[in-house]
C-alpha cells in the first residue's frame, strides 16, 4: 500500500508580505515636521483651557465678593430701616411733651424777673429742650423718605461748593483741603442732596484731624469695566483711622464716637447714597487715616 505524501494545511502557509519602502529622509522630515505640529496644536490648546480655567476661576471669585458684598449691604439696608421706624416712632411721642415743657419754661421766664439765679436754672431748662427739639428734628430727617430730584449738574461745582461750606470749620481745626478732580464733570443726580452728603463726609473727615492734618477729596468719572455708572468721590483724612472694631457700624443711626453728636450724620449720608442707587464704603488706609468712598 502505497503512503499519500501529507497535504499541508491551509492555515500552516505562509505567505510573505511585501516589504514597506523605506521612507526617504525627505518624508522622514516631513512626518515629524507634522508630528511637531500636532503637538504644537494640542500645547496651544491645553495652555488655552488652562487660562480659559484660570480665569473661570477669578470670575467665580468675584462674584462670591460681590455677593458677600451685596448680602451685607442689603443687611445694612433692613438693620436701618428698622432703626427707622422705630426712631420715628420715639421721635414723635417725644415731640410734643417737648412743647409743652418749652411753653412753660417761657412761662416762668415772665415770672421769674429779677431773680437771677432762678433765671439761670430756668435758662438751663429751656436750652436743653432746645437741644432734644433739635435732636428730635434730625431723627424725623433721618427718618423721613427722601425724595431724589436728579438733573444734570456739575459735580466739580457740587464739591467746591461742599468744601466752601466747610472751609471755617477746617479753618478753625487748622486742617488744609487738597481737591483732586476733573474741571468739570457732567453727572444726573440732585446736586442738593449729594452736595449735602459730600459736606458731611468733609466736616467728620475735619473732626478726625488734628491741626496740620490734611482731608484730601477726589473724584473721577468710572473707569471701563467697572460697576460704577457715573462717578467715584472719596474723602480721605490723616487722621487716627477707624477702629476695626466699630467699621461695620459707623452708619448705623444714633452710633457715635464722639462727646458731644447724634449719631446721625453718616447714616444720613448714607441714605442719600442708596437714594441715588450708589454704595458707601469706609476703609482704613495703610499709611493712617480713613477714607470714604461714595460710588453712583
Amino acid at each position: 500500500m502505497i503512503a499519500q505524501a501529507e497535504q499541508p494545511l491551509e492555515h500552516d502557509r505562509v505567505v510573505a508580505t511585501p516589504a514597506r519602502p523605506a521612507l526617504s529622509p525627505a518624508d522622514m522630515a516631513r512626518r515629524v515636521e507634522e508630528l511637531g505640529r500636532i503637538i504644537l496644536a494640542y500645547s496651544d490648546v491645553t495652555e488655552r483651557l488652562q487660562k480659559s480655567h484660570d480665569q473661570l476661576n477669578q470670575t467665580v471669585e468675584s462674584l462670591r465678593h460681590e455677593l458677600s458684598e451685596k448680602n451685607r449691604q442689603l443687611e445694612r439696608r433692613n438693620r436701618l430701616a428698622a432703626l427707622g421706624e422705630m426712631a420715628a416712632g420715639l421721635a414723635h411721642e417725644i415731640r410734643n411733651p417737648l412743647g409743652g415743657i418749652q411753653l412753660y419754661a417761657s412761662m416762668l421766664t415772665k415770672d421769674l424777673a429779677g431773680h437771677e439765679q432762678a433765671l439761670q436754672i430756668v435758662k438751663k431748662i429751656s436750652g436743653g429742650v432746645k437741644h432734644l427739639e433739635s435732636l428730635v428734628s434730625q431723627v424725623l430727617q433721618f427718618t423721613r423718605e427722601i425724595s431724589v430730584n436728579p438733573r444734570k449738574s456739575d459735580l466739580s461745582t457740587i464739591v467746591n461748593q461742599s468744601i466752601e461750606f466747610a472751609s471755617k470749620a477746617m479753618e478753625d481745626r487748622g486742617v488744609s483741603c487738597l481737591l483732586v478732580g476733573a474741571h468739570s464733570l457732567e453727572v444726573n443726580v440732585d446736586p442738593t442732596l449729594i452736595g449735602q452728603a459730600i459736606l458731611n463726609l468733609l466736616l467728620n473727615a475735619a473732626e478726625a484731624c488734628d491741626s496740620g492734618g490734611k482731608v484730601t477729596v477726589r473724584f473721577h468719572s468710572p473707569t471701563e469695566n467697572a460697576e460704577v455708572k457715573q462717578f467715584r468721590i472719596s474723602v480721605r483724612d490723616t487722621g487716627p483711622g477707624i477702629p476695626a472694631s466699630i467699621l461695620d457700624r459707623i452708619f448705623n443711626p444714633f452710633f457715635t464716637t464722639k462727646d458731644q453728636g447724634t449719631g446721625l450724620g453718616l447714616a444720613i449720608v448714607h441714605r442719600i447714597v442708596e437714594a441715588h442707587d450708589g454704595t458707601i464704603v469706609a476703609r482704613n488706609l495703610e499709611g493712617g487715616g480713613a477714607e470714604f468712598e461714595i460710588r453712583v
